[in-house]
């Protein structure tokens, strides 16, 4: 009787069904190593793929693994090299991963306008796109990748302090899928950018403008009016020009906030946060409001009562605030929080701050 070969009965369909009974991916390897058509099958099927290398190592890469969707080229601050990842890099990449969906080059900072204008003209499907502290960019390369990738979702630029209102008009006119926008530390941003940006981009459910230092109440407040049933998530750590008009704006319109980070925003009072929290208690889970100097018992109490789902709430170096705020609470009013800041709030004390309020314990109580 002739033997039979393995490959020559299985279909790929089974011989994928074979390999997915396999534990742990070393073990697949492992059989791809024996078998030159259960490497290629393996490799086709690849999704996602971190590395780090040079040109020549990206085309073997992208002649191997041809459906990949997600490359993670970055870099970790604390063990980063430079140049690193560089312009002739992101021309291998987008010439070669076609299917790319996700590409991340956080922290690359040998990368500029030359390279995005690689990716704006070749990777059309890209959705998520991480340049954070590629400190070489500039509107140019993002008006590229605006001009290409029109089904971007997701942006992330903190730390490219280059970047302009510019950008944000041309996401805004070519981009209009964002969801998820980072501008930390941009310090370019104004309020007539988000104002722009707004125009277009109405589905927004995240966005950082933290340290964005030149935009103040009627930014946020275009966006808050724009993005109302979408935006979940808004960051404006030490952005000193934001005041109580960007809360109450926030207060009328987003009734699905769930974080809020208002750190350093010291001219936001009582008013405005006893107005969010009545809008936003069915929603908000992750409050913070260090340094919010006009913040007081009152607001503090009304939060803690309103908002039954909150999860961590940070109120460092607020020191109007006292043990007040949490004997107001009656005996029904359980707290769900995991993370409770109170550092530098010299009128708290521990026996103010009652444990049989808590669901769980404040795992960060200063």
């Amino acid at each position: 009787m002739s033997s039979v070969c393995v490959n020559e009965s299985l279909t790929d369909d089974e011989l994928r069904w074979v390999l997915s009974r396999l534990d742990s991916e070393k073990d697949k390897e492992v059989f791809g190593l024996v078998c030159k058509r259960w490497l290629n099958l393996q490799s086709t099927d690849r999704k996602k793929l971190a590395a780090r290398a040079g040109p020549h190592m990206l085309r073997r890469l992208a002649s191997r693994f041809t459906q990949i969707v997600e490359l993670d080229l970055s870099q970790s601050i604390s063990r980063s090299f430079y140049p690193g990842v560089t312009d002739s890099d992101l021309a291998v990449i987008s010439d070669g991963f076609k299917c790319l969906r996700v590409l991340n080059l956080h922290n690359c900072k040998g990368i500029t306008d030359t390279g995005l204008a690689s990716i704006g003209r070749c990777l059309s499907l890209l959705q998520f796109l991480d340049v954070s502290y590629c400190r070489k960019l500039s509107d140019k390369g993002l008006s590229a990748v605006a001009e290409g990738c029109h089904d971007l979702r997701a942006l992330h630029l903190a730390g490219c302090r280059f970047i302009t209102d510019e950008s944000l008009k041309s996401l805004s006119e070519r981009c209009r899928e964002l969801e998820a926008l980072g501008l930390q530390g941009c310090a370019n941003i104004t309020d007539s950018g988000l104002a722009d940006l707004v125009k277009g981009c109405r589905k927004i459910k995240s966005l950082d403008i933290n340290k964005c230092s030149n935009v103040g109440d009627a930014g946020v407040s275009s966006v808050a009016k724009a993005c109302a049933s979408s935006l979940k998530t808004l960051k404006l750590l030490d952005c000193y020009k934001v005041g109580n008009e960007s809360i109450l704006s926030l207060a009328q319109s987003c009734k699905n906030l769930e974080t809020l980070i208002i750190g350093g925003c010291r001219d936001i009072s009582d008013e405005s946060i006893m107005l969010l929290a009545e809008s936003c208690k069915d929603s908000l889970k992750n409050l913070r409001m260090d340094w919010c100097l006009n913040i007081s018992d009152s607001s503090l109490s009304c939060i803690l009562k309103k908002c039954k789902n909150l999860e961590a709430l940070d109120i460092g170096c607020c020191e109007e605030i006292t043990d007040v705020a949490f004997r107001d609470l009656g005996s029904d009013d359980v707290l769900g929080l995991k993370v409770l800041k109170v550092s530098n709030c010299t009128k708290i004390t521990v026996t103010g701050i009652r444990p049989t309020h808590l669901d769980a314990p404040c795992t960060n109580h200063e």
